[in-house]
């Protein structure tokens, strides 16, 4: 098989560079470096980065947290969810002696009310605490101190 002597007989293929038009009259693929620079790399900039990212597989986990607010007793009822049974409810109330009720007991007898009359702040629940129960579970779920 002979060659025709006119036609010059490419040895490779033209590079990429060459075939797009790319920077073809840079004879080099990496930076030269200039006069006073030793060819190790060092001092030269390194070619601008042009690619993106490849984004992580990392899966994202999502968790929802519910805060319930802190709730304040008082003594009404209140509309919650029930922390026990985790159901919506309105408190039941129920009604205790406690210090206030005690200190107007002792205050009435010091008045002179030692007949039976000092007693009376037991029969009035503006002077007692307020116990806040469930009506499903009945778990105390809160409580309101007069003193």
């Amino acid at each position: 098989m002979s060659v025709p002597s006119g036609i010059p007989v490419p040895s490779a293929p033209p590079s990429y560079e060459e075939t797009t038009g790319i920077n073809v009259s840079y004879p080099y693929p990496y930076p030269v470096p200039e006069p006073g620079q030793k060819p190790d790399g060092k001092g030269m900039n390194p070619p601008p980065y042009v690619g993106e990212p490849t984004p992580a597989n990392n899966p994202i986990t999502v968790q929802t947290v519910y805060v319930q607010q802190p709730v304040v007793f008082y003594d009404r009822p209140v509309q919650m969810c029930c922390p026990s049974c985790n159901q919506m409810i309105v408190t039941r109330l129920s009604y205790d002696s406690g210090a206030l009720t005690w200190l107007s007991c002792g205050g009435l007898c010091l008045l002179g009310c030692i007949a039976g009359c000092c007693l009376i702040p037991f029969c009035i629940d503006a002077l007692k605490d307020v116990d806040h129960t469930c009506p499903n579970c009945s778990a105390l779920i809160g409580s309101y101190k007069r003193l």
